[in-house]
């Protein structure tokens, strides 16, 4: 097979990014974009793209949602026996990326991923719909399945098992805070001369750059 995309490219020209306009604090400016993102409909606005690797350095990638930000970080839950929270048990630094192509746009963070507390996990597995909490009992996450109708079988089993009360949580599920230590925000231009501004961590404080594209 033989495919040929050096034709295919587009020219950013929707918008600009400079050190003067951009916010003091990173979570503030990644407000203002993903406020940004929700106006103009981007699909799944809080979707984002999480890099995990192991000790051997074996890199993984995969979309989740983003739940929560707090003042210290960025907050997803997922099954603590996933193959995404064993390389994070190994290796608790990670990446997220958010891709927002329908601005031009892209947000990069990179920091530590540490566990919620139940308390927090708790709360957000409470307020999910019924199904995802049947969900997060019936799927042992990355493990080999031989068929679909194995999951549909267990989730009849998950709805008897609590029909007659409310779904706890399970104990291998949970949320991951993303603690950052940089934050890069992408802005597409014209002749492929992007403007990057990157926050990088320096105790409490931020400080920020301009890279080249």
């Amino acid at each position: 097979m033989s495919l040929d995309l050096a034709s295919l490219r587009q020219e950013y020209t929707k918008a600009s990014l400079d050190l003067d306009s951009v916010c003091a604090s990173p979570f503030d400016q990644f407000q203002q974009w993903f406020d940004e993102a929700q106006k103009s409909k981007v699909t799944e606005p809080n979707a984002m793209v999480l890099s995990t690797s192991d000790l051997s350095g074996h890199i993984t990638q995969r979309t989740v949602l983003l739940k929560a930000i707090d003042p210290n970080g960025f907050v997803f839950y997922t099954n603590y026996k996933s193959r995404k929270a064993r390389q994070i048990e190994e290796n608790p630094q990670v990446c997220i990326l958010f891709p927002w192509y329908q601005l031009e746009r892209q947000v990069i963070i990179t920091g530590r991923a540490e566990k919620v507390s139940t308390a927090q996990s708790m709360k957000y597995f409470l307020s999910r719909p019924l199904g995802s909490q049947l969900g997060a009992w019936v799927s042992h996450q990355s493990e080999v399945i031989t068929s679909r109708s194995i999951l549909e079988m267990k989730l009849q089993e998950m709805k008897a098992k609590f029909k007659d009360g409310k779904i706890p949580l399970p104990d291998f599920w949970g949320g991951y805070k993303i603690v950052p230590d940089s934050i890069e925000f992408w802005q597409g231009r014209a002749s492929r001369l992007h403007d990057r501004i990157l926050y990088t961590r320096s105790d409490s404080d931020w400080s920020t750059q301009r890279l080249a594209p």
